[in-house]
C-alpha cells in the first residue's frame, strides 16, 4: 500500500546496457509522492536511459527499481506500465492519420481514476478545437499536448516526462508548465527530463544531476539559489 513514506520510485545501484555499452553506472533516485522532480544533465548524460530504464524499455538491467514498493526489474515493460506509470518518450510518437481524439482513445487502462475526455479537453483546449483534426496537421506543441494528455486517461499517476518543452514555442511551453502544475495539484507525480532549465526551475520540488551516467549532485528548490554556479559548471545555464 502506498504511503507518504513510500517512494513512487525507487531506484538503488541501477545498471543499465545497450548491447555491449554500459550507460548507466549506479544510478541512484528517490521520488516522493506528489513530486515534481527534474532530472538535469548534458546530452548523453544517461537522463533518457534512466527513464526508458524505469519502463523497461532498455536491455540489460540490473539494481532496484521499485514503483510504489513494488520491485520491477524482472518485469516486463506491459508490467510495469500496470502499475500507473505513464511515459511521454521525446519523440511523441502521435498516428498521424488517426484523428486527436482517435490519438487520445488508443491507450488501454493500465489503473483506475483516469481523467475523463471532457476534464482532459478542460486542461488542454487547443486538443478539443483540433480534436477531429488528423494527427498530422497538428502542430508541434499540439502534437506535445496530445502526447502527455493520452497518458493521462489510462490512470497512470505517476509519469514520466522526456523534453516536452524541446522545441515548443514560449507560449506552449507555458501551457505545459500551468498543466504540470495542475496534475501535481491533483496529486500526480512526475519525473522529467529536462534540458530547458528556465522550464524546470520553477517546477520541480527536487533535481539530480545526472553525469556519464551517474547522479553527482542533488538539490531542493529551496537549495537551487545556492546552487546556480555549480549549475553553470554542470550544465552551462
Amino acid at each position: 500500500m502506498n504511503t507518504a513514506s513510500t517512494p513512487a520510485i525507487r531506484i538503488r545501484d541501477l545498471h543499465t546496457w545497450y548491447g555491449e555499452s554500459h550507460i548507466l553506472h549506479g544510478i541512484d533516485i528517490d521520488v516522493m509522492p506528489g513530486e515534481v522532480v527534474t532530472l538535469l544533465g548534458r546530452n548523453g548524460a544517461g537522463r533518457t536511459t534512466t527513464l526508458r530504464a524505469i519502463m523497461g524499455l532498455t536491455g540489460k538491467r540490473t539494481g532496484g527499481i521499485q514503483v510504489n514498493g513494488r520491485e520491477t526489474i524482472a518485469m516486463p515493460p506491459h508490467q510495469i506500465a500496470r502499475l500507473g506509470l505513464g511515459y511521454c518518450p521525446e519523440e511523441r510518437g502521435i498516428m498521424t492519420s488517426l484523428t486527436c481524439e482517435e490519438n487520445l482513445m488508443l491507450p488501454p487502462r493500465v489503473a483506475e481514476g483516469g481523467m475523463g475526455i471532457d476534464e482532459i479537453y478542460e486542461m488542454f483546449p487547443n486538443l478539443k478545437a483540433r480534436r477531429g483534426s488528423p494527427g498530422g496537421r497538428l502542430s508541434g506543441g499540439e502534437q506535445q499536448m496530445l502526447a502527455v494528455a493520452r497518458i493521462l486517461r489510462t490512470g497512470a499517476k505517476v509519469l514520466l516526462l522526456d523534453e516536452i518543452s524541446e522545441g515548443l514555442a514560449p507560449v506552449i511551453v507555458q501551457a505545459l508548465a500551468r498543466m504540470i502544475r495542475a496534475l501535481r495539484a491533483r496529486g500526480f507525480t512526475v519525473l522529467m527530463v529536462e534540458q530547458n532549465f528556465r522550464f524546470a526551475a520553477p517546477l520541480a520540488d527536487r533535481f539530480y544531476i545526472v553525469e556519464r551516467g551517474l547522479v553527482v549532485r542533488e538539490f531542493t528548490a529551496a537549495e537551487l539559489p545556492g546552487n546556480m554556479e555549480m549549475l553553470r559548471e554542470y550544465l552551462g545555464v
